[in-house]
């Protein structure tokens, strides 16, 4: 969801870089989890506010000074799942998507989503199997089926491309 970038002042505010749309959505959050290799630690937000596009300043609970806040750079934010809203029948969120395996058409498998990226036209699936591959997330006509209790994304894909 983010990532806390640098120390924001001597009170123990930190900026942090937001990928929610709009930036300040994550705002809405009162409970973050920060953490990096799969280790993670609950902290409370006490205050926060929006930055210039997508940076947040926010100070945590039990982070007072530069010191402490200078310990959480790099540190990635993750929301809880049970936090997040329901999405209605035929929408995602990215995590959910990531780690599907891709497969297109003729039944080869592509690889798996290891992210996604936003361009402005439309969202892209990074898909990384034999090669590196960059499949638009346009549904229906390319990203024809999602199956997250099959863990499987079916695409109309070349496996060439």
């Amino acid at each position: 969801m983010a990532r806390v970038s640098a120390p924001f002042g001597v009170k123990g505010w930190v900026k942090v870089h937001s990928y929610a749309e709009p930036p300040e959505a994550l705002l809405d959050f009162p409970v973050w989890q920060l953490g990096r290799a799969g280790e993670w630690h609950e902290r409370r937000v006490i205050e926060g506010r929006a930055q210039s596009g997508p940076v947040l300043a926010v100070r945590f609970e039990d982070v007072e000074d530069r010191d402490q806040a200078a310990l959480l750079r790099g540190l990635e934010v993750a929301i809880a799942r049970e936090a997040l809203a329901d999405l209605p029948e035929g929408e995602y969120y990215w995590a959910d998507l990531i780690g599907l395996t891709v497969v297109n058409a003729d039944g080869s498998r592509l690889g798996a989503v290891e992210r996604l990226m936003e361009t402005g036209a439309n969202d892209v699936l990074v898909v990384r199997g034999d090669r590196e591959r960059l499949i638009p997330f346009i549904r229906p006509h390319v990203v024809r089926a999602i199956d997250l209790e099959a863990g499987e994304l079916q695409v109309d894909w070349d496996a060439d491309f």
